[in-house]
C-alpha cells in the first residue's frame, strides 16, 4: 500500500488516454481507439517528457502499465470467445484460414530475408498481419518484451493496411461477384484488425459483416499457437535453465559431469514454456463455451479488453523516440504491404480451390 500512490499519477493517465481514444475510435472506427491510444501517449510524452520517463512523476504507473495489464487484456479476449463456437466455424473454413496464414508466414521469413528486417519488427509486423492486428502484436509484445519503438511502428503500419483494405476490398469483393458469406470469409481470413474486418463487411453487406466477424475470432484463437512459438524462440535463443557454466552445453555433457537433473525443476521448466497469459486466454475461452458468463457480460467484457489495450498502448506512446521510429525507414511499411498482398490472394485461390467462390 505504500508504494501505490507511486503508481497513481501515471495510472490515471493512461485512464484518461485510453479513454479519450476509447471515444475517439468509436467515432472514427476506420481508425480505432489502438492507433488513437498510441498517438494520444506520444503527444503526451512530447509534452511532458521529463514527467514521462521512468524516474519521472508518471513514470511507474507507466512502467507498470506496460508490463501488468496486457496479460489481463488478452484473457478478457478469451471469455468473449466461446471455444465450442470457435472449433465449429473453424472447421468449415479451415483450409482456408489455415492455408492463409502459413503463406503469410512463409512470405514473412522471406519478404523479410530479403529486406534485410531486424527480428523483433519483422515478428511484430507480421503477426498483426497475420493474425491478429493490435491484439496479436499486444500478445506478442507480452512475450517477446520488443523495443517500444518497434511495437509502435508494427501499429502504424498494419493499420495503414487496415484502412486500404476497408476501401479496397469491397469493391474487389462486388467485381468477382462474391456471396456476403464468401466476402466474409475473405475479409475475416485478409484483414487483420476486428474493427476493419467489420467496416469493409458493412459496406458489403449484414451477413458478410456478420461472417466476417465470427471467422475473425476463429482466427484469434492462433494467438495462443503463436505466443507459445515465440515463448519457445525467446527460451531457445537466451537457453535459459542451464547454469552460468553451463550454457550451450550438451545435455549428455553436463549428465557425464555428474549434474543430475532434477525432475521437479524440468516439470516448472515444461509449465514455463506456456506463458500463463496464454493458458488463461484458453482458459477463459473454454469457460464462455460451456455458458458460464452471461451473455450480457460479452460486450462490456469487450470493451474493457479494448480499454486495457488502448491504455497499455498509450503508455507505449509516452515513451516513443521518433528519432529511433525514421531511422527504421519504409522497410517495415514494405514488409507489411507484401505480406498483407500475399494473403489477400492466397486466401481467394484458397476459396476458388475449396468451392468458397
Amino acid at each position: 500500500m505504500c508504494c501505490l500512490p507511486r503508481f497513481l499519477p501515471g495510472l490515471a493517465l493512461v485512464a484518461g488516454l485510453a479513454t479519450v481514444a476509447t471515444l475517439a475510435g468509436r467515432a472514427a472506427p476506420m481508425i480505432g481507439a489502438p492507433v488513437f491510444a498510441l498517438v494520444a501517449g506520444a503527444l503526451a510524452g512530447l509534452a511532458r517528457r521529463r514527467s514521462v520517463d521512468e524516474d519521472g512523476v508518471f513514470g511507474p504507473g507507466l512502467a507498470v502499465t506496460r508490463q501488468r495489464v496486457l496479460g489481463l487484456a488478452i484473457v478478457l479476449l478469451g471469455l468473449g470467445l466461446p471455444f465450442g463456437a470457435a472449433l465449429t466455424v473453424g472447421r468449415q473454413t479451415a483450409v482456408v484460414l489455415i492455408g492463409t496464414v502459413v503463406a503469410g508466414a512463409v512470405a514473412a521469413v522471406v519478404v523479410g530475408r530479403m529486406l534485410a528486417l531486424d527480428r523483433e519488427s519483422a515478428t511484430l509486423v507480421a503477426v498483426g498481419t497475420t493474425i491478429c492486428g493490435a491484439s496479436a502484436i499486444a500478445a506478442a509484445t507480452a512475450v517477446m518484451k520488443p523495443d517500444r519503438e518497434r511495437v509502435a511502428y508494427a501499429l502504424g503500419t498494419i493499420f495503414v493496411f487496415n484502412v486500404l483494405a476497408v476501401l479496397i476490398f469491397p469493391p474487389i469483393g462486388r467485381l468477382l461477384g462474391m456471396s456476403e458469406e464468401a466476402f466474409g470469409l475473405w475479409a475475416g481470413t485478409a484483414i487483420n484488425d476486428t474493427s476493419s474486418v467489420l467496416a469493409a463487411g458493412a459496406i458489403f453487406g449484414p451477413a458478410a459483416a456478420q461472417f466476417a466477424v465470427i471467422v475473425k475470432l476463429v482466427r484469434s484463437l492462433l494467438i495462443v499457437p503463436m505466443c507459445v512459438g515465440l515463448h519457445l524462440g525467446r527460451r531457445g535463443a537466451g537457453n535459459p535453465g542451464g547454469g552460468q557454466h553451463d550454457a550451450g552445453r550438451p545435455y549428455s555433457e553436463r549428465r557425464s559431469a555428474g549434474q543430475a537433473v532434477d525432475e521437479t525443476d524440468a516439470r516448472r521448466a515444461a509449465w514455463r514454456v506456456v506463458p500463463l497469459f496464454v493458458v488463461l486466454f484458453v482458459a477463459a475461452s473454454v469457460i464462455a463455451g460451456f455458458g458460464l458468463v452471461p451473455e450480457s457480460w460479452s460486450e462490456p467484457l469487450g470493451a474493457v479488453s479494448a480499454w486495457l489495450i488502448a491504455a497499455v498502448l498509450a503508455a507505449i506512446g509516452t515513451s516513443l523516440s521518433w528519432q529511433r521510429i525514421r531511422t527504421a525507414g519504409m522497410r517495415p511499411l514494405v514488409f507489411g504491404g507484401a505480406i498483407g498482398l500475399v494473403l489477400a490472394v492466397s486466401c481467394l485461390a484458397l476459396q476458388q480451390v475449396t468451392g468458397w467462390l
